[in-house]
């Protein structure tokens, strides 16, 4: 990494984007050559971070090599589609529409939501609307609790606190749309013999948000381990689309807009680069504090809270378990 001066700061996470390109260009290209595999699937949400993994895999492999696919349901975003294939007809890459929304519903998957949402909101149904949001990590030392944000027909909001039973059977179904989508990704992998790609970047691998088995599934991940902010970075030297650049984080899973700010990480992605890295480096808290426009009581809340997350979603990283130990294959396919 470069730093304009020795103060921590946004400079602090500043890379070399071309050298990076063809770093991570050269390990996708040894992963294909090891596996036997031809090329890679990606799965475009119109957002930052699948735009990056799409462009990278352009960039190692060449277009003719890469697949887009764009899953949309009935509760996504309007622009998600618009989004999403500017990016695919801006690399020049074929892709498909695998519209989601009938497969969700032979699942159950708003019913059983919707279910969960009324445990809390009896009057929950037809023509309603919903999220779920955290309070902020930074403005109180209270533990942190769900509440359901509901949008009635006459467009009357409310906000209710969520039990644990009505927490985990919302999250629980809408974790379908993650798991679909993924099945549809390895659908089309198998029938190129492509990989599939995972598209975290360091904060949402490091703070467990994803879904094990769903968006948290993949061959390979190219941007786990780069901060949100250097993700932002290689789209600009990689040439991802403006609108997309210029787009806001959002989970684009419930049927009320979301920013991820709100649903998990209670601070904008620049602030939280900023927090994630000073605490995995060591850097003073009162630097961290600068940096972040926060004051050093906060910068402890988010460390306390990023500490948490890591406690409370190590399962997602967690391999099976298995009965006995069987000695492993080569991992050497050369």
């Amino acid at each position: 990494m470069t730093t304009e001066d020795n103060r921590f700061g946004a400079a602090t996470l500043r890379i070399d984007a071309e050298q990076e390109v063809t770093r991570i260009s050269a390990v996708l290209t040894h992963y294909l050559a090891r596996t036997r595999r031809r090329g890679a699937v990606v799965a475009l949400s119109g957002g930052i971070d699948s735009s990056v993994v799409a462009a990278l895999c352009v960039r190692a492999f060449g277009p003719d090599r890469v697949f887009g696919l764009h899953m949309p349901e009935k509760e996504s975003s309007d622009d998600t589609l618009g989004f999403s294939r500017q990016v695919s007809d801006a690399l020049g890459i074929d892709s498909a529409l695998e519209e989601i929304s009938s497969i969700l519903d032979a699942a159950g998957c708003y019913r059983r939501r919707d279910d969960a949402i009324r445990l809390v909101v009896p009057d929950y149904g037809p023509g309603y609307r919903s999220k779920i949001v955290l309070p902020s990590v930074v403005d109180s030392e209270a533990f942190r609790l769900y509440s359901v944000v509901v949008e009635a027909p006459d467009g009357t909001t409310t906000k209710h606190r969520l039990t644990t039973e009505a927490y985990l059977g919302i999250v629980a179904a809408t974790n379908f749309k993650q798991r679909v989508r993924k099945m549809l990704e390895y659908h089309h992998a198998d029938r190129l013999n492509y990989v599939a790609t995972g598209t975290p970047n360091r904060l949402e691998y490091d703070q467990g948000f994803f879904v094990k088995l769903g968006d948290g599934a993949a061959d390979v991940k190219p941007i786990a381990h780069l901060y949100k902010s250097q993700v932002y970075q290689l789209a600009e030297h990689l040439g991802v689309p403006a609108d997309v650049r210029a787009r806001p984080s959002t989970t684009d899973t419930y049927s009320l807009p979301q920013s991820q700010e709100e649903f998990y990480f209670s601070l904008p992605h620049e602030r939280m680069d900023l927090c994630l890295y000073g605490k995995n480096n060591d850097v003073p808290v009162e630097q961290v504090a600068e940096a972040a426009g926060l004051t050093t009581g906060q910068v402890y809340r988010v460390y306390r809270d990023i500490d948490q997350k890591r406690s409370t979603t190590q399962y997602l990283h967690l391999p099976p378990v298995l009965g006995a130990a069987v000695p492993e294959i080569s991992d050497d396919l050369d």
